[in-house]
């Protein structure tokens, strides 16, 4: 038997040579031909001021491709029911490994959606309980609000051989935890009819209030009126009890109406149908406020807002139903769920215990698994998407973050960065887009773009390391180590807006008096119930003070790749009536939605061409050249320019040219002003929402309500998505709004907007139940001179005390 005696090591095989992402020529967007090389198993993050490009180049070329190669993997029968991802445009992108995107979009707000069950934990609860819950009920499926119980009978045909058939008698049972009542939404709604149509009026006459149904054309209320069941012409008032209870709540059948079979059911079916099953915030404007003020929502009484049925809430374990589960704070269920011994499931409990340590690991034990998903913000949705991935036993995986600091007081971002370095040790890639100078410090290479934002941006600054950036001379590097020093001076509150009682959520009978007049901050951990305060307790308790408050969320701009900035803002509007005006035609002829479109692309300016389960081809419209409008349309001008060019400016250029000269148009002008305060004068007024980064997204909806009359403005987080250098643009713009007689109260975790307030109102100490009290209310100096808190003890850091 041979014996090995060389001691050197075998030369570096081929096959480990492949150590980089290369990125040649990227033209995504914004992006300039960006050439990047990016090391393996390493922690990358990307740099650069809000709409530089980093998105673009991380989530739009690099995750976007590895996506669409692996998605090319499967059969062409599985790829046709898969979404069709179009090739990035670049001209080189190798060593690509799989991508897993944790972004910030907000989980799915369907009403049925929790924390739970949008994790394996409500699974695993389900299984656990169907095994040891006593009474025994049945399967999972007994414990679940989304399985309504089932039973069927009935004769079916079985066919045994040629011609030989027989009908056998067979019961089908399925048992299910919904709750009869509410069916499974843990609410009952009470409809106001008096919202829904006019009873004085007959159907004829246009008796419906209802959003959307006009009498005259509008087939549902055609199907009202030819049924048959009711008198069309009349009055709603003097209809007799059966015609009353077809109306509201006649059962679905078939009627026919101008010779068309149509469905007719009763009122309040179709509008819980219509309305009701649909997640509230996803609603336009206008229904929303209809649903608002014709539906109250209750608690349903039957199963007390658990959504389950009897038998689910009275099988338990240890005395705890699983409706009790689902309610506890996260972190306590975790310690029930480590006090269960029972070898027979022994393996299910492990990986319950995990996932819902995982929980706790990533600052997230506050939370319920009763928690509707939708209500989650986009750092706790990013937070519950990284759940899965933390006991995983891949490597060689590449994992992109979308700022996973978002919402997380400084407290936390030590648990997060450890989180990120535990998954490249791994052996993993691991590719950050990141702001925040504590995450960015952890990094083995930084990729740095800009200069600037939007068609100033898309270009690679700097490449290297941490030390390396902080050398550079790139607006990254100037403004790395900048630390905001607190206010020397306040402002004196001009009075106070009382809240008292206030016990939303977690908070615990919280009474406070925020002052008006000033820049006021509310901090504290994330889930320590500063939303919570502000959301649920400020704009109930406003009416008394005689202020209006405009509340800017975290919620996201919803719009097409036809929306823009011009018709998000309402820009649009001045700019046509102007050009109508100037030119004596219709201002519809202005809008590329409307009369004024391409017919050749309806004006969309490109021409999208399906090829089934390959990716769709996006060509630049012939006709148009991509201009949106027909040529006709570009004959008018206004100011000299036709209106593709004036969409085709920047907020900056636009600005000029409305603000003075033949152009000068007032009302486009004050727009214009409000989104150059919000730092966004690069934007161009056509550019689709669609391409804007979430910072940009953030501070369009800002400058949006500014145009509001509002006396307070509540900002939650709003230096998400901005860098370092856009924290002081933001901070002049919130002194500029104070000064000129507004209050303005900021949720945030910036210590910069902390040090800059004139009160801070710090709430804790912890998370969940552990929060919900005011733990401090002051000036920053005296926050940081306290150092009684946690935010008290960052800040002190941060401002070098």
């Amino acid at each position: 038997m041979a014996t090995r005696t060389d001691t050197q090591s075998p030369a570096l095989h081929v096959s480990d040579s492949h150590d980089l992402i290369r990125v040649h020529g990227a033209r995504v967007n914004n992006l300039k031909d960006v050439t990047v090389e990016i090391p393996k198993r390493r922690l990358t993050v990307f740099t650069g001021v809000s709409g530089s490009g980093k998105s673009s180049l991380v989530f739009s070329t690099i995750a976007a491709e590895s996506q669409r190669m692996i998605n090319e993997t499967y059969s062409a029968f599985v790829q046709g029911f898969m979404p069709t991802l179009a090739r990035p445009e670049v001209d080189v992108l190798e060593g690509l490994t799989t991508a897993i995107i944790v972004d910030q979009q907000r989980m799915g707000a369907d009403p049925r959606s929790t924390v739970g069950t949008a994790t394996d934990a409500n699974a695993m609860l389900r299984i656990l309980f169907s095994r040891l819950g006593k009474p025994h009920i049945g399967p999972p499926s007994a414990y679940s609000f989304n399985t309504a119980s089932v039973r069927a009978s009935g004769g079916i045909t079985v066919e045994r051989g040629a011609a030989k058939t027989r009908t056998v008698k067979a019961t089908f049972n399925r048992t299910g935890g919904m709750c009869t009542r509410c069916e499974g939404r843990g609410s009952v709604s009470d409809i106001d009819l008096t919202q829904l149509y006019d009873d004085s009026k007959s159907l004829a006459e246009g008796a419906f209030t209802i959003p959307g149904w006009k009498s005259d054309s509008q087939w549902t209320v055609q199907v009202y009126a030819q049924s048959g069941f009711v008198d069309p012409d009349k009055p709603i008032a003097e209809y007799t009890e059966k015609e009353l209870q077809a109306f509201l709540y006649g059962e679905a059948v078939k009627v026919k109406v101008n010779g068309v079979n149509l469905t007719y059911e009763g009122l309040i079916p179709k509008i819980q149908k219509s309305f009701l099953s649909k997640d509230k915030e996803a609603m336009q404007p206008h229904i929303r406020a209809f649903v608002e003020r014709a539906v109250a929502f209750t608690t349903c009484p039957d199963c007390d807002g658990t959504r389950l049925s009897e038998g689910a809430r009275t099988s338990k374990i240890e005395r705890i139903s699983i409706a009790d589960a689902c309610a506890m704070q996260i972190s306590d269920l975790a310690t029930w769920v480590s006090g269960l011994d029972e070898p027979s499931v022994a393996p299910l409990l492990t990986a319950l215990r995990h996932t819902l340590d995982s929980f706790v690991q990533i600052g997230l034990g506050y939370l319920s698994l009763d928690r509707p998903a939708g209500t989650l913000s986009g750092g706790e949705s990013q937070r519950v998407k990284m759940i899965r991935h933390l006991g995983s036993s891949l490597t060689d995986v590449t994992y992109v973050f979308d700022e996973p600091t978002i919402g997380l007081h400084p407290h936390d971002i030590q648990r997060m960065n450890e989180l990120l370095l535990r998954l490249r040790d791994k052996g993993n890639t691991v590719l950050v887009v990141e702001h925040k100078p504590e995450t960015i410090a952890i990094a083995d290479h930084v990729v740095d773009l800009g200069p600037g934002a939007g068609a100033e941006g898309g270009a690679v600054c700097f490449e290297g390391t941490v030390e390396g950036l902080r050398a550079s001379d790139t607006v990254t590097g100037r403004h790395f180590d900048d630390r905001a020093a607190v206010k020397e001076s306040v402002r004196k509150p001009t009075g106070a807006l009382e809240i008292r009682g206030a016990s939303a959520h977690n908070l615990r009978d919280v009474d406070v008096d925020i002052p008006l007049g000033v820049l006021t901050v509310l901090t504290g951990v994330a889930g320590s119930g500063k939303s919570s305060l502000v959301h649920g307790s400020l704009p109930h308790r406003s009416g008394a003070a005689g202020e209006n408050v405009v509340s800017v969320d975290q919620s996201p701009i919803r719009g097409s790749r036809r929306s823009n900035p011009a018709t998000y803002t309402g820009l649009l509007d001045p700019i046509r009536k102007a050009f109508a005006k100037a030119n004596d035609v219709k201002p519809a002829l202005f809008s590329a939605n409307s009369e004024g479109a391409c017919p050749a692309c309806n004006g969309a300016g490109v021409i999208y061409t399906d090829l089934g389960m390959m990716a769709g081809v996006t060509s630049t419209c012939e006709d148009c050249e991509g201009k949106r409008f027909d040529a006709s349309v570009l004959e008018y001008r206004f100011g000299g320019r036709d209106i593709s060019e004036v969409l085709a400016m920047s907020v900056a250029e636009a600005e000029e040219f409305f603000g003075a000269g033949e152009a000068r148009t007032p009302a486009a002008h004050r727009v214009l002003g409000r989104l150059a305060d919000v730092g966004l004068g690069y934007l161009r007024l056509g550019q689709p929402l669609t391409t804007l980064s979430g910072g940009e997204r953030q501070r369009l909806k800002l400058a949006t309500h500014m145009a509001g009359k509002g006396g307070v403005y509540v900002l939650d987080e709003p230096t998400a998505g901005l860098h370092l250098a856009d924290v002081q643009q933001l901070l002049g713009l919130l002194d500029r709004l104070v000064d000129a007689g507004k209050s303005v109260i900021v949720v945030e975790h910036h210590q910069a907007v902390m040090a800059h307030a004139d009160w801070i109102i710090d709430l804790g100490p912890g998370a969940g139940h552990d929060g919900g009290r005011i733990v401090f209310e002051g000036t920053p100096a005296d926050l940081v001179a306290d150092r009684s808190t946690l935010t008290g003890e960052h800040l002190a850091a941060y401002v070098g005390a």
